[in-house]
């Protein structure tokens, strides 16, 4: 197959590597298009390459036209419309794998050259991770290098000549590309969030169908990742707060739905004790507005990367909450303290006679009715306990009682606490934090369950705690009289090591990543933490590089208040700079590059030794001419003056006069080796 790729025609080697560029630059973008997209896109590029390796005439227009109006026919029945994201990139990725069935001419290269350079930045609107830019990074050079070739019209230049002056060109604009970076005005993001189909993943959500998953998937992605101000809390304390959710209809959590005037509700009350813990926050994208903070945090997270008209607010429940969903890598500071109480704290007050507490007692009708008799029991047999004992035996309850934390608990039916608590005695945190409250409700203790985030794993090479997708939890919350509402892990009781450093979940690794844990757990690990760590560095300094921190680098320059206007100035100064620098660096490249300049030069800069008033610029022919009218080239040394005349004629010549044939004895004088040789065995009068 090498052979016979090497003897094909060079318009047949040239198109195959397009082709095959077209397809790298496709391929990440197939997860996120349509399966006939797809199909179409794999066809059209494979059929072209037979039709190269065969030498076989590319189709009619009318075949390419007929296979337009499918496409988009067939976009405009996936998506109803032909705008928007998804169907503009669907017909992007269709119109250039089409192209490739008119390549007869080189502007029908070069429309497929600047369609595949706008099919490339379309990646982007999906994801804009490390991996993505570095796929993206080879397409380019790939693309470089087809459009370096194509400028090369005369034989058949070898490919890695035209990827290696692709090469140096991008380099040689690399600097313009980090100024645009760093100086061009940030725009808001304009891709959005796929489609999330219910699925059996790790992760947050503002309901919790209790029982609906038979097996829970971990994802290992990251979350957010935390760098604490000093000492970094124990692990057991790391309990990042998300969705509250109080409201059971037998199935699904949802958060509160009270039947009480706002007035009537309960309000957060927060009371603070200790010394706070100080960090900031960069929270990836998560498309809904939860700031993600450690409890309890009582003043709004300042976010470095402002949402548009954004203003954190804070739920009675102690949530934080964005104006709008944050749809972009986010980071913010935040102050927190892991002692604090919330909620009624009077002793005086009953959950029976507090409207707002009423509202977490609230169970659904003929729902669990064997837990509800276990509640009855443990009433009956400690008719004089208070909330705290009840508690306290319930957790001994799932410490002893042969209850087990799996993943792969089955579905559960509709009495998901009573065949939580009588039958399968396992399941995973929802499972339990569920079964818990209700018990809970049930004795009459007011409960409700919170999900989030805990725990985490600190990455040794740059400091950064790395809280995973499989790190989310659902914890309980019970209400008692004279403490107001108290943090209970039930999951703690029954795993102690899914809560704190003896054990984290761990999703599982591919081929690679297993194949590499079995020769080395150790090596497996660092080079995670390695990986994390770059990419973490990548999300802070390019992805996270906002329009506050442009400003701030014009107030580093000097600029007391800056603004849009000086952001303009400082480009367009920077542009200037930089293009007379470059003017100034080809000057120089091409006098060092150019022998017989740079052969000039050495007898320019003799002469001006000599005294003889020479000018930058001044060609061979007038040299020789002011060296004999200016007085130099008379006297004894006059023989020695007319060498050196006769020498800067020849070497006019030499780039000036017709070249005389090959082999000839006069050719010898044309030789510019030749004239170096003579240079040297001038004499230069003094």
């Amino acid at each position: 197959m090498l052979k016979k790729l090497h003897v094909l025609p060079r318009d047949s080697r040239d198109t195959l590597f397009l082709l095959a560029v077209i397809a790298w630059v496709i391929l990440p973008q197939m997860e996120h298009l349509p399966l006939w997209c797809s199909a179409l896109s794999a066809a059209v590029l494979i059929g072209r390459g037979w039709l190269v390796l065969r030498l076989r005439p590319l189709p009619s227009k009318w075949w390419t036209l007929g296979l337009l109006l499918l496409a988009i026919t067939a976009t405009f029945f996936t998506y109803r419309t032909l705008l928007g994201r998804d169907a503009g990139v669907t017909l992007v990725v269709v119109l250039l794998a089409l192209k490739t069935l008119e390549l007869r001419a080189r502007r029908d290269a070069f429309v497929v050259f600047f369609l595949g350079f706008f099919s490339m930045l379309t990646h982007f609107f999906y994801s804009q991770s490390l991996l993505t830019a570095g796929a993206m990074l080879i397409g380019l050079w790939g693309l470089l290098t087809a459009l370096v070739n194509s400028h090369m019209p005369v034989g058949r230049p070898p490919l890695w000549q035209a990827a290696r002056m692709a090469g140096k060109t991008a380099l040689l604009g690399a600097p313009i590309m980090v100024l645009l970076f760093m100086l061009f005005p940030r725009l808001a993001p304009l891709w959005g969030t796929p489609g999330d189909a219910m699925s059996g993943r790790s992760g947050l959500s503002d309901r919790m169908a209790v029982g609906s998953i038979a097996s829970l998937a971990l994802d290992d992605s990251v979350a957010m990742r935390i760098r604490f101000e000093g000492a970094a809390p124990r692990q057991t304390d790391l309990y990042f707060r998300g969705p509250v959710l109080s409201t059971f209809d037998g199935r699904e959590w949802r958060p509160l739905r009270s039947n009480f005037a706002p007035q009537q509700q309960l309000q957060a009350g927060l009371q603070l004790r200790g010394e706070p813990v100080r960090y900031e926050v960069t929270l990836e994208p998560k498309h809904n507005p939860w700031l993600l903070v450690l409890d309890a945090t009582p003043n709004a997270p300042q976010l470095s990367s402002a949402l548009p008209g954004s203003s954190p607010r804070i739920t009675p429940e102690l949530q934080w909450l964005a104006n709008e969903p944050v749809n972009d890598l986010l980071r913010y500071n935040a102050v927190s303290y892991p002692q604090f109480s919330h909620g009624p704290t009077d002793a005086s007050v009953s959950p029976r006679t507090h409207p707002g507490l009423q509202d977490f007692l609230t169970l659904p009708f003929n729902s669990n009715p064997r837990t509800l008799q276990l509640a009855a029991e443990l009433k009956r047999d400690a008719t004089s306990a208070d909330a705290r004992t009840l508690i306290n035996t319930v957790i001994e309850r799932l410490r002893s009682g042969g209850y087990t934390y799996t993943l792969d608990p089955g579905v559960f039916g509709q009495h998901s606490a009573d065949e939580f608590w009588f039958d399968k005695k396992e399941g995973f945190c929802e499972h339990i934090a569920s079964s818990f409250v209700v018990l809970m409700r049930a004795l009459g203790i007011p409960a409700r369950i919170v999900t989030g985030y805990q725990g985490g794993e600190r990455n040794a090479i740059d400091n950064f705690w790395v809280v995973r997708q499989s790190d989310a939890h659902a914890w309980a919350e019970v209400w008692i009289a004279g403490q107001g509402w108290v943090r209970v892990d039930p999951t703690a009781a029954v795993a102690p090591g899914r809560v704190g450093t003896l054990q984290r979940l761990q999703a599982p690794s591919g081929v690679l990543g297993t194949a590499i844990n079995t020769l080395s757990p150790g090596l497996s690990l660092q080079l995670r933490a390695v990986w994390e760590a770059v990419n973490n560095s990548w999300n802070q300094y390019v992805l996270n590089y906002t329009q506050n921190k442009q400003l701030n680098l014009l107030r580093n320059l000097g600029f007391e208040s800056p603004s849009w206007e000086d952001l303009g100035q400082v480009l367009a100064a920077c542009i200037a700079l930089a293009a007379m620098v470059g003017a100034a660096w080809t000057r120089w490249e091409r006098r060092q590059s150019d022998p017989w300049l740079r052969l000039l030069a050495q007898a320019q800069t003799r002469l001006q030794s000599r005294g003889v008033a020479i000018t930058p610029g001044t060609p061979p022919r007038a040299m020789a001419q002011r060296l004999m009218q200016d007085g130099p080239g008379r006297g004894q040394d006059a023989p020695h003056w007319q060498a050196i005349h006769d020498w800067l004629l020849r070497l006019e010549a030499l780039r000036y006069a017709r070249k005389p044939a090959p082999g000839s004895e006069r050719a010898d004088r044309f030789n510019l080796a030749q004239l170096k040789r003579e240079f040297k065995q001038l004499h230069w009068p003094q």
